[in-house]
């Protein structure tokens, strides 16, 4: 008999609440061969990320991926932890507690946002049981990709169905499957550049997100295409001419074609040439981790240097930053409009939920 989650001596008639799902990636526990090994079985076995005949991909996963990489990877991991642990879970926290008391504001509501991740710690199923013993009757789902992939976007998806199914009470739920063209995030993604370039002056910008198989764009995947709009919408909103910036696709594995350009050979050939002065920012990761710390900030930039680049530097995520705040704010409460949960007002501006907190 199938066993459903609900609530022990559970009272009819408390009030509902409004919650929000922040989805990441995920990382490992500690930057150890054993845990990335964890992290990797986990993630790298979803046939979202690889679609491949399962015998054969077990065999290739277990018979040497999983015996070789992990060692790397950690060696990799140790280069960018902190003392309060993986950057992207450092990040990510913070970003749910900052947007948690942005929208309670803006929305003049209690409401409820809890991080989970895909692979590893904390995991989804752990997150919505959190929300559900909360209270959150009425659920936004928000994937911190900005760009939709079925590698990333539709494997939350996946996991928020599966645990959903195994609850008493569905919350009403509402899922944002990208915002790469988002007006507030272009523009809070146009401003950190400027930020970053009034401090170490204006270089060659080169966007770079990561890659995935050639094969799963041609198989209808968008997310090649809402790249390079990104990346086209934050360069106007700049004001750059086309020789003043371009796009790469990183973390490339595996003998099969990705998107193309790659990032490391753009680069490579940018120092051997005309654009000896560079500065890189990646739009697909909302938080700094591994790809942009370790990848893009450390071993990119010791090529580009190797090979004849004079000046390298990379423009950080946006993180728990202000503007990062106000955009992801203003998408959950476009997207929670028409809800009347119990205790919601009318969404304020976010200025006028400031200015508001300012009085109390």
């Amino acid at each position: 008999m199938p066993d459903y989650l609900g609530q022990p001596h559970y009272e009819h008639g408390s009030p509902s609440r409004l919650g929000v799902l922040l989805v990441n990636l995920g990382t490992p526990d500690a930057p150890s061969p054993g845990a990335v090994r964890r992290f990797l079985a986990e993630f790298l076995w979803d046939p979202r990320v690889v679609e491949a005949p399962r015998w054969l991909w077990w065999l290739a996963l277990h018979g040497v991926i999983l015996r070789i990489r992990p060692r790397r990877s950690a060696h990799a991991y140790q280069q960018i932890w902190t003392t309060q642990g993986s950057p992207l879970l450092v990040h990510g926290n913070e970003l749910a507690q900052r947007l948690q008391s942005d929208l309670s504001a803006r929305l003049n509501a209690n409401v409820v946002v809890a991080l989970g991740m895909t692979y590893g710690s904390p995991s989804i199923r752990t997150a919505l049981e959190k929300l559900h013993h909360e209270g959150v009757r009425r659920l936004i789902v928000l994937p911190l990709y900005p760009q939709y992939s079925g590698t990333t976007t539709a494997s939350v998806f996946d996991r928020v169905a599966r645990t959903l199914s195994r609850f008493r009470w569905l919350p009403s739920l509402r899922f944002i499957t990208e915002y790469h063209d988002d007006p507030r995030h272009i523009r809070a993604l146009a401003d950190s550049v400027t930020q970053h370039w009034q401090t170490y002056g204006q270089n060659h910008l080169l966007f770079s997100f990561h890659g995935i198989p050639r094969s799963y764009l041609l198989a209808g995947d968008p997310y090649h295409c809402q790249s390079l709009k990104t990346a086209r919408l934050v360069s106007e909103s700049l004001g750059l001419k086309p020789d003043e910036w371009s796009v790469a696709f990183q973390s490339q594995v595996g003998r099969a074609e990705w998107l193309r350009p790659y990032t490391d050979e753009l680069l490579t050939q940018y120092a051997r040439g005309s654009h000896k002065r560079v500065s890189v920012i990646c739009p697909g990761f909302a938080t700094d981790c591994l790809e942009t710390l370790e990848e893009i900030a450390i071993r990119n930039r010791a090529l580009f240097l190797e090979n004849g680049g004079e000046s390298y530097d990379y423009i950080p995520a946006l993180n728990a930053t202000d503007d990062q705040v106000a955009a992801l704010s203003e998408l959950v409460v476009r997207n929670a409009a028409g809800w009347q949960a119990e205790g919601v007002a009318e969404p304020m501006s976010r200025e006028r939920a400031l200015q508001a907190g300012a009085s109390r």
